[in-house]
């Protein structure tokens, strides 16, 4: 509650602990007569406009100083983003964001101004979402700046973006971007009040402590409920799909919701090439991605009834000795290739050559020379590793790994049985899973929609309606 300016004052000093932190400095001037302090976080203002600022009102006479703040805001401010407020946890919440408060004896409340400058690291093109074609921007950790560009690519009235923030400690800043006529306002409302309503300390970990928070259920089914982009062009897309996009600051993705699994299995260049390219990528991406989870399970199923291969498929026999059973040969190989995974992201760049070159004489060779696997193991692991990167959702990935590793049990302990046992398994997760907002995952499949299907699989000419 406001309060005198000595008491507010002192409030602010004991709260934000200006004589323990170092960074958060306050001062006492004089304007137009009148006592003053100002509150600021050093490195979150921008020093220059501040110098100016004060040194425009420091010149100010006791006459130029109205009776009414808001009559001074209007004529003593010549600033663009100033607000006033008078609810002092709000003025903290504001302090802490970056926002430059100030107090002046006699006003019945704080001004704020919003000048504040984070630090950030350039625009440049996501390591991970990268594109044969298109833009070379990607999302920083700056919420303001990824707004930015979502606003640069839609130029519409129609656009929305508000801004929220959760954790009792963090404060995050949320910012959800829709289309206010192609967004499901059902769904929307479902979320913000959600994200109002979330008593968490922090969201230490970003968009996956919100991404947990939001939807809780069914956490056993590995397969992805969201879908992380480091694109503004992908989200923009998706925005104007009707989808709506989560930004969380300090981090450098957008959230996009709700997806189903065909949504997951899309990428930005089955747009950015012709119809027939974008097509053909997005047959083969989808073919690539069933084939990382059938073909060692088939090939244990195999080799448990090698009366069952054909003639012309005689030679994927295994034709050397084998010295530890082949279905631990997978499992320690599904678990290598983790292992590797984690290397390569620990290892440093100066050393990622040399050490990948080291691997590959070691692993591979001298590990089939020693006994412990046989080539055609090393062979399948080594395709399903390497087509796992076909497509970039991390979280698909290791559903389908999941959902591998239970298929190679059941087939190695019940035979053919437990084969269609693991099959029937994954697609009953599939179809049991759902999207944030209820929908079927597996739509248009599951409600059938051949219209909706049809442009899933194939990839259409754009259409564009030219005015005479």
């Amino acid at each position: 509650m406001f309060q005198s300016y000595e008491e507010n004052k002192k409030y602010l000093e004991e709260t934000l602990g200006t004589d323990k932190n170092f960074d958060v400095v306050s001062r006492e001037i004089e304007i137009g007569e009148r006592r003053s302090v100002y509150f600021f976080i050093d490195g979150f203002c921008k020093d220059e406009l501040l110098e100016k600022f004060l040194q425009y009102l420091m010149d100010k006479k006791k006459d130029d100083m109205p009776s009414h703040i808001s009559d001074f805001a209007k004529t003593g401010l010549p600033y663009v983003e100033i607000d006033l407020e008078d609810n002092l946890d709000k003025v903290i919440q504001n302090i802490l964001s970056g926002v430059f408060a100030f107090i002046i004896e006699g006003y019945d409340k704080i001004i704020l101004m919003d000048s504040r400058t984070y630090p950030a690291r350039s625009v440049s093109e996501p390591e991970k979402d990268k594109a044969l074609r298109g833009s070379k921007d990607g999302f920083v950790e700056t919420v303001v700046f990824n707004t930015a560009l979502i606003r640069r690519r839609i130029r519409s009235t129609d656009l929305c973006i508000e801004m929220m923030n959760a954790g009792e400690q963090s404060k995050t800043d949320i910012a959800i971007c829709y289309m206010d006529s192609r967004a499901d306002h059902k769904f929307l409302s479902w979320l913000k009040d959600r994200i109002s309503h979330l008593h968490v300390d922090a969201l230490t970990l970003n968009q996956e402590s919100l991404a947990e928070c939001i939807f809780p259920a069914r956490w056993y089914n590995p397969f992805p409920k969201f879908k992380f982009t480091e694109r503004p062009d992908t989200a923009a897309a998706q925005i104007l799909e009707g989808n709506i996009i989560i930004l969380v600051d300090n981090s450098p993705s957008a959230m996009i919701l709700p997806v189903s699994l065909f949504d997951i299995m899309e990428e930005s260049d089955d747009y950015y090439f012709p119809p027939i390219t974008g097509s053909y990528l997005r047959l083969s991406r989808a073919l690539i991605v069933f084939m990382t989870y059938f073909i060692t399970p088939t090939y244990l199923l195999l080799v448990q009834y090698p009366q069952w291969i054909p003639n012309w498929l005689k030679f994927i026999a295994i034709k050397e000795t084998v010295n530890v059973p082949i279905i631990i040969q997978f499992l320690l190989l599904e678990l290598a290739i983790d292992g590797l995974r984690l290397a390569a992201v620990n290892t440093p760049n100066m050393l990622s050559t040399p050490l990948s070159v080291m691997a590959a004489l070691v692993l591979g060779e001298f590990s089939v020379k020693s006994g412990w696997f046989n080539s055609e193991c090393m062979l399948y692991m080594a395709f399903v590793s390497i087509a796992n990167y076909t497509q970039a959702n991390y979280e698909f990935g290791y559903a389908l790994k999941f959902f591998r590793i239970i298929s190679l049990l059941t087939t190695f302990f019940f035979g053919w049985v437990g084969y269609i046992a693991g099959w029937l398994f994954f697609i009953i997760a599939l179809i049991n899973n759902r999207m944030v907002s209820g929908q079927s995952y597996l739509y248009p499949v599951i409600p059938f929609s051949w219209s909706k299907l049809k442009d899933r699989i194939i990839r259409h000419r754009l259409i564009y309606h030219i005015k005479k």
